[in-house]
């Protein structure tokens, strides 16, 4: 078990949960405003997707980023700022018979140095890494990540000086981590993000958990999640296995059968159970200590 662990907040995510709660955050004031939310609630990692504030849209505008990370930045709150480097990996086959022209309504594809644009510019103390491809949720939509794209990508964030949060989504994807660090492309900690309970990657069960557990590499920080109702229990899921936690919008809109959450109430709801299984909760400072993060 780990008695000492920090709470990640994922405050939006892109999918499309704005027309399910009025919560979600879209413009970059309310992204920033909820990331600071969670930071005094006692989260020491924001995660940080953007959205298009016209459409509601998951958006990889670099411009929209700057306004979030300068708006946290120039706050009052101290809390470690992650960017999704996801977006631009995202294909949508066309129906049936016609697989092909893509859709171009939901496809956005672009090289992996493209996809780091905001994180070169803005230098957050982390962004993510999605290590591999799957289906993901929606019939004809695939998440996009190839081998190779990912060691470009992987490589690109070393020489940054930002540390990569390793996001796997199943057991095969922890075979490519596992290979990215037996080629020297990952530094020391070495930080693992388990993904949980979405569909059609790994699910949320004890088992399937702690078989992904015994899979990381040797001495990685790792923290783990599942989606909708299963969230808060795996807050104490996490740390039992041995690790952190994450909690927040972008995985979970109603903390209660007819509540709809927002972030710093799924964060609070998380540091309670914590501290009531006696799990001291890390603030930001010692996360970045304990990462070995680089703050700007």
């Amino acid at each position: 078990m780990n008695f000492e662990a920090f709470v990640t907040c994922a405050v939006t995510g892109s999918g499309a949960t704005t027309d399910k709660s009025p919560h979600v955050p879209v413009t970059p004031e309310q992204i920033a405003d909820s990331a600071i939310e969670a930071a005094r609630a006692g989260a020491a990692i924001a995660h940080i997707h953007v959205r298009d504030p016209e459409t509601g849209k998951g958006s990889r505008d670099t411009a929209l980023y700057r306004a979030v990370v300068e708006r946290v930045r120039d706050s009052d709150v101290d809390v470690i700022i992650n960017l999704t480097a996801g977006m631009g990996g995202d294909m949508v086959f066309g129906p049936g018979e016609k697989p092909l022209p893509l859709d171009p309504a939901g496809t956005d594809m672009v090289g992996p140095l493209e996809r780091l644009k905001h994180v070169e510019e803005l230098l957050p103390e982390i962004c993510t890494l999605d290590c591999g491809t799957m289906n993901f949720a929606e019939s004809d939509y695939v998440m996009t990540n190839t081998p190779g794209a990912l060691r470009t990508m992987a490589m690109r964030v070393r020489e940054l000086g930002v540390r990569p949060e390793l996001e796997v989504f199943d057991t095969g994807h922890l075979v490519f981590v596992n290979e990215l660090a037996r080629d020297g492309y990952l530094d020391d900690p070495m930080m693992v993000q388990l993904c949980m309970g979405i569909p059609y990657g790994a699910p949320d069960d004890p088992q399937t958990l702690m078989a992904m557990v015994n899979r990381l590499p040797a001495g990685a920080t790792w923290s783990g999640f599942s989606i909708g109702r299963m969230q808060i229990p795996f807050v104490a899921m996490a740390v039992l296995a041995g690790g952190n936690v994450r909690v927040g919008l972008a995985d979970n809109l109603w903390p209660d059968k007819g509540v709809m959450a927002t972030n710093g109430p799924l964060v609070e709801r998380a540091v309670t159970l914590l501290k009531a299984m006696n799990v001291r909760v890390q603030g930001p400072a010692e996360v970045r200590e304990r990462l070995k993060l680089v703050k700007r």
